[in-house]
């Protein structure tokens, strides 16, 4: 469960929220608004490596090509086509 405190109480208590980070992290709010996340640094190493994770699709093999191909959107949905636009 992720902690939620002032950035007041954060100045007067930090030692105890870098604490708590580790464990968790700690969404810091500055005029009772969210403001930043204190956090395990382990934790944002794993998030900056996931944002820099890029496949191409060149390097797809066919048999995954093939497959995106043929799939089809589930029942329901059709609605999301407009996305699409003339890009289909």
């Amino acid at each position: 469960m992720t902690s939620t405190v002032t950035a007041a109480d954060m100045s007067k208590n930090f030692g105890a929220y870098q604490d708590a980070a580790v464990r968790e992290p700690v969404i810091v709010t500055k005029n009772g608004r969210p403001r930043t996340v204190l956090m395990a640094y382990e934790d944002y190493l794993r998030l900056t490596r996931r944002e820099r994770r890029v496949e191409l699709t060149s390097e797809l093999a066919d048999a995954e090509i093939d497959a995106v191909e043929a799939a089809r959107m589930a029942p329901g949905f059709s609605h999301l086509d407009a996305e699409l636009g003339d890009k289909r």
